[in-house]
């Protein structure tokens, strides 16, 4: 194999190298809160929407002990939230935070810190923003109509096309993103679906949710959504390490994958869970105004987690797990 063949990685291969490999971009001490914001940094309202699922999941399974998974858990930061926002509940809640990363300094002795999904847990596994950075191939067609896995050069970023996409890889793009037109590009989602299917598999009994930004087969973008993010700002995506290298997930192909589950807006999922945007009564403000000032600024912040164009166009699959399934 020559210099100039070891320089060309699939995307796959190359993400995984990026992300999680020695100084892999998520591996490093600032974490992922670091470079952007998700729902979690926004507001502590999202951590007390899941600590209400989770309370809805116990009184499901008759339990007043339950199990909170959180599955890339980050630096902990949800997982502080929740066990925050229960307290005082009547539930009793077994928390661990699925990471590759080192323990976070000072989490709470509760958490148990694993790089493994715990088997046989009863309660909640909450995915947030964690299947789109499961690394995934990209496939392209070429001039002929022959669909392609693209390669890329870690050093730059540069691309070119690679071998004919065949076997288990055409089969789900085939059935998931049918690539027909010259130049049209796919992500590959098959280790994203056998990832949750493997996490929702992990459960005895509750619900698994997975959270990310995503499409369904009715408005796959034709050109794929593979991107970078680095520092707050989204850049080209180069696998050296230097940045997060993301793509939009397939939910509903995820969804298939374990056999079904719902599908709504984050908007609708957590006006669900009772966070509304709605500003408080004018009323208040005369009654009681450091009541309306609170008030005001949780209703900013929960306009924030189900802004259309933003947040609140996310995703959540939801698939439940019943005891003995």
């Amino acid at each position: 194999m020559t210099d100039e063949t070891c320089q060309w990685q699939g995307w796959r291969e190359a993400t995984e190298r990026a992300l999680y490999g020695p100084g892999g971009f998520f591996l490093r001490p600032e974490g992922p809160a670091g470079h952007f914001r998700t729902s979690v940094h926004a507001s502590p309202l999202f951590a007390g929407a899941i600590a209400r699922l989770l309370v809805e999941v116990a009184e499901e399974l008759d339990t007043d002990e339950v199990a909170f998974v959180d599955m890339g858990a980050g630096r902990g930061e949800l997982l502080t939230g929740v066990l925050a926002a229960v307290e005082g509940l009547a539930v009793r809640v077994r928390a661990y935070g699925v990471e590759r990363a080192e323990r976070p300094a000072g989490l709470d002795p509760r958490v148990e810190w694993t790089d493994r999904l715990p088997e046989g847990v009863r309660g909640l596994l909450f995915a947030n923003e964690w299947l789109d950075n499961v690394p995934v191939d990209v496939a392209a067609v070429d001039d002929s109509g022959t669909v392609r896995y693209v390669e890329v050069r870690a050093a730059d970023g540069a691309e070119r096309l690679g071998r004919t996409v065949e076997g288990a890889d055409a089969e789900w793009l085939e059935r998931w993103w049918p690539l027909t037109e010259p130049g049209a590009r796919a992500e590959i989602g098959r280790p994203r679906d056998e990832a949750w299917a493997a996490a929702v598999g992990s459960l005895a009994a509750g619900r698994a949710v997975a959270v990310d930004y995503g499409h369904v087969r009715e408005s796959r973008p034709p050109f794929g959504t593979l991107t970078g993010f680095r520092g707050g700002r989204e850049v080209t995506p180069v696998p050296d390490g230097s940045c997060d290298v993301t793509a939009h997930v397939a939910m509903d192909a995820c969804a298939s994958a374990c056999g079904g589950g719902g599908l709504v807006s984050q908007r609708e999922a957590l006006r669900g869970l009772g966070v509304s945007g709605e500003r408080p009564p004018l009323t208040l403000a005369s009654t009681d105004p450091a009541a309306y000032v609170r008030a005001l600024g949780a209703a900013g912040e929960a306009a924030e987690l189900t802004a259309r164009g933003g947040l609140g166009d996310f995703l959540w699959l939801t698939r439940r797990v019943a005891s003995g399934a």
